[in-house]
């Protein structure tokens, strides 16, 4: 079974997406970038779904930390700053930027878009 690594720094978010991912994946969850990078360092998933505006480390620096551990890493960015935030995950190394809030039929398109 796939591993999603869900990282938004709302609670709520997290469990929506881990819903709506329920019985598709195993879902991981971490609630900042700090804890993201741990995580993913832990349990390689297959793709990442990263908030961009964190506390303690945000979105664009884990990102960059994520993929100088492991340079084929999938990140997407899902953010309600897509506009103005988005084409700075994409220049650390983001596949794609969504912005929230998401249906479960495109999250899950989207996900299977990358990792065909």
């Amino acid at each position: 079974m796939r591993k999603v690594l869900i990282v938004d720094d709302d609670p709520m978010v997290r469990e929506v997406l881990g819903i709506m991912l329920s019985g598709y994946c195993r879902v991981i969850s971490a609630s900042n970038g700090k804890e993201a990078v741990a995580a993913y360092k832990k349990s390689k998933p297959d793709i990442v779904l990263m908030d961009i505006l964190m506390p303690e480390m945000d979105g664009i620096t884990a990102t960059k930390e994520i993929k100088a551990f492991d340079p084929d890493a999938k990140i997407i960015a899902i953010t309600a700053y897509a506009s103005t935030k988005g084409e700075d995950m994409l220049k650390v190394g983001a596949i794609d930027v969504v912005g929230k809030p998401i249906r479960k039929t495109e999250l899950i398109a989207k996900i299977e878009e990358y990792l065909e």
